[in-house]
C-alpha cells in the first residue's frame, strides 16, 4: 500500500500526472516557482526520492533525467482508498459513513463507476430474442450427489458466466459438474 504524498512530493507528482509526459527537473522547478521559492536541488532530490519509491521511472538525457509518472492519480487515490478501508474493523459501516459524506455529484459518479466495473452483462436483464437464446437443452436427471465447488467459483455456473453447456462442455474446467453426471458419480 502506498503512504500518502508528502506535500512537496504531492506538488511534484501532481505536475507530471498533469503533463502526462516525461519531465525534467528544471520543467517542474520553473513551474513549482510559480508558487514558491524553491531551489533546484531541492526538486531533483524529490524526484529521486519518488523514483526510489516507485512512484516515477526515470530515464537518461545527456547529463541529466526525464522522469515519467508509473501510475495515475486516479490509482493513487483509489490505493488509498482501499487501504484505509481494508484497515476498518467494520468496511460495510465505513462505506456507508463514506457515502454519507459524498456530495450528489460524487454519488453519481460513484454510480457510473460502477455500471462501468458491473458490464452490460450485469445490467437489467431484458428478454432476449429468438436468435439470441441458446436451444433447448434435454432433461437430466439430477445426480444423488453434487460435488462442492472450488475454492471461489461458488455460483459460477457455466449459464452465469455466459457460456451454454454445449459452449462449456462436457468435463470442462468451466462445468465440472457435466463429467460427474456423464459418469453417474
Amino acid at each position: 500500500m502506498p503512504r500518502p504524498l508528502g506535500e512537496l512530493e504531492d506538488a511534484v507528482m501532481s505536475r507530471v500526472w498533469k503533463w502526462n509526459r516525461p519531465v525534467t527537473v528544471r520543467e517542474v522547478l520553473e513551474d513549482l516557482q510559480k508558487e514558491r521559492s524553491i531551489a533546484y536541488t531541492t526538486v531533483m532530490t524529490v524526484l529521486d526520492n519518488l523514483h526510489q519509491k516507485g512512484w516515477v521511472r526515470r530515464e537518461a538525457e545527456g547529463r541529466a533525467y526525464r522522469y515519467e509518472a508509473v501510475s495515475t492519480r486516479a490509482a493513487y487515490a483509489a490505493a488509498l482508498m482501499n487501504d484505509a478501508w481494508s484497515q476498518s474493523d467494520n468496511p460495510a459501516a465505513a462505506l456507508v459513513a463514506f457515502f454519507g459524506m459524498m456530495s450528489e455529484e460524487q454519488r453519481q459518479a460513484l454510480s457510473d463507476a460502477v455500471r462501468i466495473v458491473q458490464g452490460p452483462e450485469t445490467q437489467e436483464p431484458t428478454e432476449p430474442s429468438e436468435s439470441a437464446r441458446p436451444p433447448e437443452q434435454p432433461e437430466r436427471a439430477e445426480p444423488a450427489e453434487r460435488a462442492e465447488p472450488a475454492e471461489g467459483m461458488e455460483g459460477r455456473t457455466p449459464a452465469a458466466e455466459g457460456h451454454t453447456p454445449a459452449e462449456a462442455g462436457e468435463g470442462s474446467p468451466q462445468n465440472p459438474a457435466s463429467a460427474q453426471d456423464r459418469d453417474g458419480r
